[in-house]
């Protein structure tokens, strides 16, 4: 039998670990850990230091994101976002002919940093709200000063509300309404109503002698031409007036 060499067991008792502990495993750090928060010298990570720095993070981005003071850096940042360096960099797709690029706007828009996309829209809600809005006023105010000639023109209130009876009730047993409104809508209509009302207008044989558009159709093509209706061009209406009066005039 063999002697137990007991010395030679002692020496591989001390190498071995105590049961229940473990030697710092340097291998175990986090993949993707920054170095600085991870400790060499003790194979852990260092919390302290993780969770100042986290919370540094979630202040900043509690705030939300804050403009570089310095015009150099605000102006990196504003190219990256898209804005053009000056205000004539902008390329504007305007959704009517009632507007127009305004150079005092987009200089004030790209002071405060639009984007191409944020000035589009300021023009294309100029489009769909303000100017159907200045159009209503615009036509509220030309009625009202239209109706204070007619009023003039036949004598005072009492006289025009008669007369303006009388015209209704002439225009829809005689014309098509859709010729009633066009002419019911302005001064110049209304006194060409009135005077095939009186038997002033010349015949509907007369036509052939006059440069006035010979159809109805014509006629509503003129009518809704911005000359007529927003511009109120004095030959545009004068040439509605005329057509009117040849194709409906009493003879």
């Amino acid at each position: 039998m063999s002697e137990t060499n007991l010395l030679e067991q002692a020496s591989e008792v001390d190498a071995a670990p105590a049961q229940g502990t473990s030697a710092p495993d340097i291998s175990a750090r986090p993949q993707g850990l920054p170095d600085k928060f991870w400790d060499e010298g003790t194979g852990q990570v260092r919390l302290d230091d993780l969770i100042k720095s986290y919370c540094a993070l979630e202040k900043r981005l509690s705030t939300g994101f804050q403009m570089p003071e310095d015009p150099e850096g605000r102006m990196r940042v504003l190219r990256a976002m898209g804005v053009p360096e000056t205000a004539d960099g902008y390329v504007i797709d305007l959704k009517t002919d009632l507007l127009r690029p305004d150079t005092q706007v987009n200089e004030r828009l790209h002071a405060k940093g639009f984007t191409p996309e944020q000035v589009q829209e300021v023009y294309d809600l100029a489009a769909e709200r303000l100017v159907p809005m200045v159009l209503d006023v615009a036509a509220e105010f030309q009625a009202d000063r239209e109706i204070e000639r007619l009023v003039a023109d036949f004598g005072g209130p009492e006289q025009w509300r008669e007369v303006s009876r009388q015209l209704l009730a002439y225009g829809r047993k005689s014309l098509p309404p859709a010729v009633l409104e066009g002419l019911s809508a302005s001064y110049d209509g209304v006194m060409a109503l009135y005077r095939m009302m009186k038997g002033d207008a010349p015949g509907v044989m007369d036509k052939a002698q006059s440069g006035a558009p010979a159809s109805e159709s014509d006629l509503h093509a003129l009518m809704r031409d911005p000359k007529y209706w927003r511009d109120r061009d004095p030959t545009t209406i004068a040439r509605v007036t005329e057509g009117f009066k040849q194709l409906y005039g009493a003879n």
